[in-house]
């Protein structure tokens, strides 16, 4: 029963985007609710799915790689990444909880961090262990399941990891902006995490350049209204810029104090 049970609800998955915790417990009357959870956590464990509120979502109906993989990215736009992120790094602060997105802008970012007490927590292999070539910072890694395009950790176990973590000061890279439809990025797992991290952190700071304007990537996971500052390497449009100041979100035009 155990192994067909699964095999029933693997079928599922493969057919439909979406496979409701109740609707399984109407297919399995005499299985319990924590079971067929188990069940679910199970599939995410296997890549077949996503655990959200009130089901699964089917890894097959969605689409991870919306982005170019890391390798590509990491020799693209160098120069306003590092740009970027030397100028986010005035921002750290020590005696805070600060979050680290992942990307190849937050990989520049863990370079330039100081020999200081800082504790971080990031969801990306490759900045935890460019933090860790500095001796002060304590550095945690959030743990999950690890996206092999991105080279980032998602999941319920992530968001689990980040239910018991105080953040004052997040760092976050989308992988596109528009004033229609806010910060967007193209894997839904990554962007229910970022949009955790955006409720809990006291202060959000967006790191992008200006490639990432007018994309719109399938889900959104902030507005620009809920960020403090954005970090990037030129002007932003009159429409985005409009909705900044309404709401008294600073612009940071790296360039400017690179240069003036």
């Amino acid at each position: 029963m155990y192994n067909e049970r699964r095999e029933k609800i693997k079928e599922l998955l493969a057919l439909r985007p979406f496979v409701s915790l109740k609707e399984l417990e109407r297919m399995f009357p005499d299985v319990s609710g924590m079971t067929l959870r188990r069940d679910i956590e199970y599939f995410e464990r296997e890549g077949d799915a996503i655990k959200v509120r009130g089901g699964a979502r089917s890894m097959k109906f969605i689409t991870t790689s919306m982005e170019d993989p890391f390798t590509s990215r990491l020799n693209v736009n160098i120069e306003a990444k590092e740009t970027i992120a030397r100028k986010a790094a005035e921002y750290l602060e020590t005696g805070r909880s600060i979050f680290i997105d992942s990307g190849t802008t937050m990989l520049k970012l863990a370079g330039c961090i100081p020999n200081e007490r800082f504790t971080f927590t990031t969801t990306d292999p490759n900045v935890a262990l460019e933090l860790c070539k500095t001796g002060l910072p304590i550095v945690n890694l959030v743990g999950g399941m690890l996206n092999r395009d991105n080279l980032s950790v998602s999941g319920s176990q992530a968001l689990r990891f980040l239910d018991d973590i105080n953040i004052d000061i997040a760092f976050l890279c989308p992988s596109g902006l528009s004033a229609q439809n806010g910060f967007t990025g193209g894997n839904y797992s990554e962007c229910e995490l970022k949009r955790l991290v955006v409720e809990k952190a006291r202060r959000v700071i967006v790191l992008m350049n200006r490639s990432k304007l007018d994309k719109n990537l399938p889900y959104t996971f902030c507005s620009i209204d809920k960020v403090h500052t954005i970090i990037t390497d030129g002007n932003l449009p009159d429409d985005i810029s409009a909705i900044a100041a309404e709401h008294n979100v600073n612009i940071v035009n790296a360039y400017n104090f690179q240069r003036g």
